[in-house]
């Protein structure tokens, strides 16, 4: 398949995703649980995941998922193209309902981001974007939603910043000592900085999209959190670096933990 086709079936299995998930929102009880790293996991978190494999699977590339992990590293270090997927980003604000979450699904070509999906199943934004020809967002998409019409009917992403103040997006949820100071250094350089708290990858299509100029993370994360939003920032000409500002991340690492990075 073209990486238009792969990303069209990614769209498809987040939106089918975002339909569980929205299932499961309504609900009084969400079965949260613990997992054995101590952050939470829902049904919805499952019925997402399950959704999502039910869709790309038929792509016959592999699938490396938050709520499965099944192929150890001997084996996933010879993968070339294969799925990067979080079925639901932000449980914490999930169980919040504050309705900042999101399905991430990200096309990865060994340990570089190719292509992504972000969307959030409540409000409806659906992200995506593709490398060499841009990133779109479009607001409440159709359950047979393609990327080519998302390049008709959404907005392109270009990155440009929208804002006369100098944005800085940071956690909901994880806030810490080691971010405060790297605002604050901020406020050294910029007359005028705003900090916006967001959960999940929202905050990394909030620099793709122009509405934050940056977006630190000072602190532990996963690839799969960022592997989709990293995606679409790169594919709207911005990108996630190492605290150099210089080198980008990768992925599938043998230890899948992301160092702390730098969108920008």
């Amino acid at each position: 398949m073209e990486v238009i086709q792969l990303i069209n079936k990614a769209l498809t299995a987040a939106i089918l995703a975002g339909i569980e998930i929205r299932n499961v929102y309504s609900l009084v009880d969400f079965n949260i649980q613990l997992k054995e790293d101590n952050t939470p996991v829902t049904i919805a978190d499952e019925k997402a995941n399950k959704a999502i494999f039910q869709v790309l699977k038929n792509t016959n590339l592999p699938i490396l998922s938050e709520e499965s992990i099944s192929a150890n590293y001997a084996e996933r270090k010879n993968w070339e193209l294969f799925w990067m997927v979080d079925p639901l980003d932000g449980t914490k604000e999930f169980i919040k309902r504050n309705d900042e979450f999101t399905v991430n699904i990200a096309l990865i070509n060994r340990d570089k981001v190719i292509a992504g999906v972000v969307y959030a199943p409540v409000t409806g934004e659906m992200y995506a974007g593709i490398q060499e020809i841009g990133a779109w967002k479009l607001l409440i998409p159709e359950e047979n939603c393609t990327f080519e019409y998302l390049q008709t009917n959404g907005e392109r992403l270009s990155g440009g910043n929208k804002q006369e103040e100098y944005i800085v997006t940071i956690s909901r949820s994880h806030q810490n000592a080691a971010t405060e100071n790297y605002i604050e250094n901020l406020r050294q350089v910029h007359k005028t900085v705003k900090t916006v708290s967001k959960g999940s990858s929202l905050k990394i299509c909030m620099v793709a999209e122009g509405t934050a100029n940056i977006y630190p993370k000072l602190g532990p994360t996963m690839e799969w959190d960022t592997a989709a939003g990293h995606a679409i920032a790169k594919a709207a000409g911005k990108n996630i670096f190492h605290t150099d500002l210089k080198t980008e991340i990768s992925y599938n690492k043998e230890n899948l933990l992301n160092p702390h990075f730098i969108v920008l």
